[in-house]
């Protein structure tokens, strides 16, 4: 923070902690004039601090102040408010491409006249490295080293530009790769609750805040600190101090009661809040949990539930701060001080929840008493469908012959697999994953996933050979209490080695599955599992060779790769025989919840965290010995880099923007269905080496087995462009029957792929269009979905309705998104692709306009469809007619300096 406000209202006042003195915007002297807010919200009461610390007039302003209050008494508000957080954590899938971006910035404040120190960011930063390891090595002992060492061979260029960011940014800070999962990291270490800055010489306190370039930054929210995943375009924005405005959320507030039962877990919890949710729509809005289960709810398992607001569709899932918030601040290391400054400062806003503190003002409220949670899997392609346990080999068998498409004659193939003794089979597991930072970072599942390696370890069972398995912790604290209550090793006999830091499976860099089980997936058109204690399953999202996945506890991950597969009901059937000859079940193996507690109290402890996180900048050997260059304050391009590339964002960009006009004579790039993700538009996985971008990088010299992943190479716009759309599930609706990014140029019916239709249509200088169903865009708060998108050349995105993240990426891209009516969609409207659309009244852009679809068909017949056109903001106007929000933001720097 490097102002604040007039503070017109009178708000400022002082505390004293341990004789040091903190200034703070008091929202109960607010109240005195804006009215009384006291059950409003606590996320709420974050967004109205921040307006009395930034309130200047222009920006932020007293009637910004009076909105917030407005929305009580009825729980809602048509008013749009300004929030700057204050701080940025971004991972290096979306980080690279930040700093690229930023790079080209000063690139262009030079060709603009202006000072590159401009470019700089406002609040601080931290990236964390680990979206990059894959799980090349699995269940041997020497697996991690081996992927630590194929990782650095990969990314080194990557890993060197992130550490001259670190030295050319100010404000910007590097957590080195094989340290952890970024929102674990940041659980366990960056986050303060409270933060703390010096302005003009005072030292002021308010609540921490953030943006996260990963969506589920909302993790952090289950230890009171409101922060939520953005597009990379926007944290960019408000690293560089530009504050975003939003529309004051609906609230829906999520009373919790009772207590989790015997053999179930906080997945299981989560997975069942995510299907309420989902259920109820709580798409763009907050969700607050309340209620007297929160007395006991330990903020692990608040930060479970948090993780997964992406999944649910809210913008975050918030828990207000309580004593058991202090107490893990306490075990995490955090120093006494500022837990003290956390609830004296919390308890001075009305901001600390107490089993005495009413109830808030909700929108709407839902309820769940925790003693009716079940044991649960979600799948197999969303993480909403969830599955009670006993139920899931009936509902697998449905899906086998329904949305997975296989032939009723052929749902029981078994096929023998090349040089092994065993044969594969439909619904056999061939991934079992402990993974992802919503379950790795829960010492109570993790635990409970080595005492089920101990018991079966101890019988003798072990994992079916056919399944692959792997252990990625989400920090190396986790490696030091599974190493202190000896568990490690019961892991390592099951095959759950450690396979690195890294949020591995859950990203889609699950690594090769071995070649012979390859050949009799894809030979026999074998339906494959993965079981994942992820937050996402996706279709085409763990691995190419695997069609349904599960998620799933990591005890239940360790026990499905027992049985080995979905055919069987895992609670009565065996998981296999012991060692003297007896069938051994599930209830054999699953511990007790006294049994995970006594193990977490022995072997969790405060200076574990405070020993691993004093040197979290050291980083590995690897990282201690790359190459970088120091003393640029711009970068120098290498234009034979396949990683790292000067984006053309603002190639010959104007000190003025050119005013928008309407789209004329636009064609259909693609006709998509319902639940488009990000993963579609711009997938994250591996890159085929006959796909536009693997063409790419053999042109380039790169060998096929070089060719990392799509998320690894998101710092170069060349290929990136190439895998829009590249998703070897997405499924055009213009090609009926094709799978995979594949389009059709008219007026000629030419077919090819998406990124060589869209050149060509590029050189003709024909603008293009996407058509999408409902909830286009949900998933991953990818950047590179937007981006990709504008570089193919599309104008627009028409859609059912958009998820909130991509909606706002599109728009700070230039691109439109626009809404169809209730009642209109690409089915009623008979769309086959071969039309022309233009987009009428574009050129007369306000917020939340109906525009005019105008279709001409092939037989030159045209039909006028209304829109709805989903520039929701006075800003986002402004960021559309600059061409995008870096666009904006690096005009304004420009006229400032």
């Amino acid at each position: 923070m490097k102002s604040v406000g007039h503070d017109t209202l009178k708000t400022g006042r002082t505390l004293t902690v341990d004789g040091k003195t903190y200034h703070y915007f008091s929202i109960p002297e607010a109240a005195k004039t804006i009215g009384d807010v006291s059950r409003l919200p606590v996320s709420l009461k974050v967004l109205l601090e921040n307006i009395l610390r930034f309130e200047d007039g222009r920006s932020y302003s007293v009637d910004d102040a009076k909105a917030i209050a407005g929305w009580l008494p009825k729980g809602c508000s048509t008013k749009e408010v300004p929030f700057k957080p204050s701080r940025i954590l971004m991972q290096d899938f979306t980080g690279v491409p930040g700093v690229v971006d930023l790079a080209a910035m000063r690139d262009g404040i030079v060709n603009l006249k202006g000072d590159p120190q401009k470019v700089n960011p406002l609040v601080p930063v931290n990236l964390v490295i680990d979206h990059s390891v894959m799980v090349d090595f699995a269940g041997t002992k020497d697996a991690l080293q081996e992927n630590i060492t194929l990782e650095f061979e990969r990314n080194a260029e990557r890993y060197a530009f992130l550490r001259w960011g670190q030295e050319a940014f100010e404000n910007f800070s590097v957590v080195p790769p094989d340290t952890g999962i970024c929102h674990q990291v940041n659980l366990e270490y960056i986050a303060q609750v409270a933060w703390t800055a010096n302005v003009g010489g005072k030292d002021y306190v308010y609540p921490d805040s953030l943006y996260g370039t990963d969506s589920h930054t909302t993790m952090i929210n289950g230890a009171g600190v409101l922060g939520w995943g953005v597009g990379g375009i926007e944290a960019e924005a408000a690293m560089l101090g530009q504050p975003i405005a939003m529309l004051i959320p609906d609230v829906i507030g999520f009373r919790l009661t009772g207590k989790l039962p015997e053999g179930a877990t906080a997945t299981d919890l989560v997975l069942t809040v995510t299907q309420m949710l989902r259920k109820k729509g709580v798409v763009g809005k907050f969700v607050e949990f309340f209620g007297p289960a929160l007395d006991h709810l330990p903020v692990a398992d608040r930060a479970t539930i948090a993780n997964m607001a992406p999944e649910y569709g809210a913008t975050c899932g918030f828990f207000p701060v309580d004593v058991l918030t202090l107490d893990f601040l306490r075990q995490t290391g955090r120093d006494e001080h500022r837990i003290k400054l956390v609830e004296e400062y919390l308890r001075a806003q009305d901001m600390f929840r107490t089993s005495e503190t009413p109830e808030p003002v909700f929108t709407d409220i839902l309820e769940l008493d925790l003693g009716s949670v079940v044991p649960s899997l979600a799948g197999p392609k969303r993480p909403q469908d969830r599955v009670e346990l006993r139920s899931a080999k009936v509902e697998f068998e449905k899906e086998l012959t329904t949305s997975l498409g296989v032939p009723a004659g052929e749902a029981d193939k078994k096929v023998p697999v090349a040089g092994t003794n065993y044969d594969l089979g439909q619904g056999d597991i061939v991934i079992a994953a402990i993974t992802s930072c919503t379950n790795t970072s829960n010492p109570a599942v993790l635990i409970a996933a080595g005492l089920v390696a101990r018991k079966a370890r101890a019988l003798g069972l072990t994992p079916k050979p056919w399944v692959k398995t792997s252990l990625a912790p989400g920090s190396l604290v986790v490696t030091d209490y599974l190493n202190r209550s000896g568990l490690t090793a019961d892991l390592d006999a099951m095959g759950f080695n450690t396979v690195g830091y890294g949020c591995t499976t859950c990203i889609g860099n699950s690594g090769p599955l071995p070649g012979h089980i390859v050949d009799a997936i894809e030979n026999n058109n074998l339906v494959a599992v993965s079981v994942l204690s992820g937050n996402r399953n996706f279709e085409g999202r763990i691995s190419p060779n695997v069609r349904a996945n599960y998620l799933a506890s990591p005890p239940l991950v360790v026990a499905y790769s027992l049985l080995g597969t979905m055919r069987k009901d895992i609670t009565t059937e065996p998981l296999g025989t012991s060692k003297d000859g007896k069938p051994v079940y599930l209830k054999d193996i699953w511990p007790s919840n006294k049994e995970i507690a006594d193990l977490i109290a022995s072997a969790i402890s405060r200076e574990e965290f405070i020993k691993r996180y004093a040197n979290v900048s050291k980083g590995t050997k690897e990282w201690q010995g790359l190459k970088v260059v120091t003393g640029s304050e711009t970068y120098s391009w290498d234009p034979k880099s396949t990683y790292v590339q000067d984006p053309p964002y603002f190639k010959d960009m104007a000190v003025e923007p050119v005013a928008p006009g309407n789209i004329e004579g636009a064609r259909l790039l693609a006709l998509l269905g319902d639940n488009i993700t990000t993963d579609h538009i711009s997938p994250a996985g591996s890159i085929k080496k006959d796909s536009p971008a693997g063409r790419y990088l053999i042109e380039h010299g790169v060998d096929p087995k070089d060719f990392n992943s799509y998320g690894s190479r998101r710092g170069n716009d060349r290929i990136m462009v190439r895998g829009t759309f590249a998703n070897i599930r997405i499924k055009n609706e213009m090609l009926p029957g094709t799978e995979g990014g594949y389009s059709k140029h008219f007026p000629d019916g030419k077919e090819g792929s998406i990124y060589d239709v869209a050149m060509e249509y590029k050189k003709e200088g024909v603008p293009l269009v996407v058509i999408g169903g409902k909830e286009y865009g949900m998933g991953s708060s990818r950047d590179w979905a937007a981006k990709g998108t504008l570089l193919l050349g599309v104008k627009a995105v028409v859609a059912e309705s958009f998820e909130r993240i991509h909606r706002s990426n599109l728009v700070g891209m230039g691109v439109l998104p626009l809404v169809f009516k209730p009642g209109t969609d690409r089915k009623t409207l008979g769309l086959k692709g071969d039309e022309t659309i233009s987009i009428k009244g574009v050129d007369k852009l306000s917020p939340r306009m109906d525009v005019t679809m105008v279709i001409t068909r092939a037989d030159g017949s045209t039909q006028d469809v209304p829109l709805l056109c989903r520039v929701d903001t006075l800003d986002e106007v402004e960021y559309y007619r600059h061409g995008g929000i870096l666009q904006y933001v690096l005009r304004g720097m420009t006229k400032a300096a």
